[in-house]
């Protein structure tokens, strides 16, 4: 009998690992969010970015889903986060808009 009785059984690798951007796709979604409200530039920029990055994490995932499943879903959450920014800081912008363009339609206001 052989001192190592575990020689016969191969081992599976079930390593995981993170995506490089899982977490900065969350952090610019929730800030995208926070920060539609100062004039909606912040957040557009940030939704934006926090798309781009969560485009190359999923071509990342796609190549190996079993090992990014975890972060996979951190990045997916952040994406998430990114387009309901997105969408504040575009209507907040649009009401900007109609706002700065009634007051500076309306003589009655500077007199």
């Amino acid at each position: 009998m052989s001192n190592n009785e575990f020689e016969d059984i191969d081992i599976i690798d079930t390593k995981t690992s993170t995506l490089p951007n899982a977490t900065a796709v969350l952090v610019l979604g929730i800030l995208s969010i926070v920060t539609c409200f100062i004039y909606g530039i912040p957040g557009l920029v940030m939704g934006i970015i926090a798309l781009y990055l969560h485009k190359t994490d999923r071509e990342l995932y796609q190549s190996d889903p079993s090992r990014y499943a975890q972060s996979y879903q951190t990045s997916n959450a952040g994406k998430i986060c990114a387009i309901i920014g997105l969408c504040l800081s575009a209507l907040f912008m649009l009401y900007l808009i109609i706002v700065l363009s009634v007051a500076l339609s309306n003589p009655f206001i500077f007199r």
